[in-house]
């Protein structure tokens, strides 16, 4: 049988929504069709991609490797029939959280000056690669190491970090802090995108409790509500200010590096080398 899209967006809907029910209303189809329809996918591809044995679906070890080949498949359809691609090709910046800190919007600016008929589209993305794995982006802004085969990286530069605490709670009325200072709190855990783990910590003093959320607006708020701390670096309080947190400097972490990725070997779009070239002036100016 020859596959088609629908074969595909079938399979995303199941696996984000987690339930052929909850996939086939968003897809305003039956459950039997959906159900035919995955399984004449699987068929094609001649491995199991969902396993059905629980309630809530999950996703097999194949079933996640071609999640992100279908999602970057759609995303090129998609690209190529927007009526918008035949006359003006955007460059699509991906970042997860934070961008590019304060010189995010000087680099919005003179990318318009310098480049006015290519669009630059900033696009938050709550994934670990910003949406670079999914298609839906060119080029992105990461932190932290990448290890994801065919990506190209350029380092930008070594951000410090920094304590992010309640501003009512004693944490707050200090300077700077310790991991040592952080470790009696519940640690909030961004396990989508973030860059902290427990390993930064030494095993004798690592924090008992977590707080694991998916994306950065459910972390501010785990630490806004006095729930639990955080640790990010010093670009995030440049974008994300709020009157219930408090950031402070944090003496004892490692500096996180801050990369610009795309990937090598597919069709890039022809305005990344500028990109880079801007980003790397960006730093180089502050």
């Amino acid at each position: 049988m020859t596959m088609e899209l629908r074969h595909l967006r079938a399979f995303l809907a199941i696996a984000e929504e987690g339930t052929i029910t909850r996939a086939a209303a968003r897809l305003h189809t039956g459950q039997p069709a959906l159900s035919r329809t995955l399984r004449q996918l699987e068929d094609h591809l001649g491995v199991r991609l969902v396993d059905r044995s629980t309630h809530h679906l999950e996703l097999t070890a194949a079933g996640r490797r071609f999640r992100d080949k279908a999602a970057a498949a759609l995303a090129a359809v998609d690209t190529a029939l927007d009526p918008h691609s035949l006359t003006t090709l955007p460059l699509r910046l991906g970042h997860p959280w934070a961008a590019l800190g304060d010189r995010t919007i000087p680099l919005l600016r003179r990318w318009d000056e310098e480049h006015p008929d290519v669009p630059l589209e900033l696009r938050r993305i709550d994934d670990r690669t910003a949406g670079l794995t999914q298609g839906k982006v060119d080029v992105a802004l990461l932190r932290g190491e990448v290890a994801v085969p065919g990506l190209v990286t350029q380092l930008l530069l070594e951000e410090e970090r920094v304590a992010v605490v309640p501003a009512d709670s004693d944490l707050a009325d200090r300077g700077e802090l310790t991991l040592a200072d952080l470790a009696a709190w519940p640690i909030a855990l961004n396990t989508v995108a973030g860059t902290t783990t427990l390993e930064l910590w030494p095993a004798a003093t690592r924090p008992t409790a977590t707080v694991e959320v998916t994306n950065t607006d459910e972390w501010l708020t785990a630490i806004a509500v006095g729930r639990a701390v955080g640790i990010s670096t010093s670009a995030t309080p440049r974008l994300h200010t709020q009157p219930e947190i408090a950031y402070r400097p944090l003496t004892d972490a490692p500096p996180v590096p801050l990369l610009l990725a795309w990937y090598r070997g597919t069709p890039a779009h022809p305005a990344i080398p500028a990109l880079v070239r801007l980003a790397r002036e960006m730093v180089a100016e502050h």
